[in-house]
């Protein structure tokens, strides 16, 4: 059974976001996943790294699109995720041209 994404928590839907931050480049770290799932629950992580897998970028971004707006966000919490974020992109100690472009498109989303 696949999670609706309309359905997602914050939680759910900020651990969707950085997993594709972490893939931006084209890879998945070891470094980059540990990051992440030190940020939620096993059981949480694996629900949601489960339907990401099957996800092309493209509907993540349309996913993520759908679901932002089934959620408030405060400014404290944003300036939080964004700093969370740029942990996901730099774990890996590189900030490639592919990580600026998505975090251009989160930027427009997201706000």
């Amino acid at each position: 059974m696949k999670n609706n994404h309309k359905n997602w928590t914050k939680e759910e839907l900020k651990i969707y976001i950085m997993l594709l931050c972490a893939k931006a480049d084209g890879e998945e770290t070891p470094e980059e996943i540990e990051l992440i799932q030190s940020k939620t629950s096993q059981e949480t992580f694996d629900k949601i790294y489960d339907e990401f897998k099957g996800d092309k970028k493209k509907k993540s971004l349309k996913k993520i699109e759908r679901a932002i707006g089934f959620h408030h966000f405060g400014a404290i919490e944003l300036i939080t995720f964004r700093k969370e974020i740029f942990e996901v992109y730099l774990a890996d100690t590189i900030l490639c041209k592919k990580e600026r472009y998505l975090d251009q498109i989160l930027d427009n989303i997201i706000y």
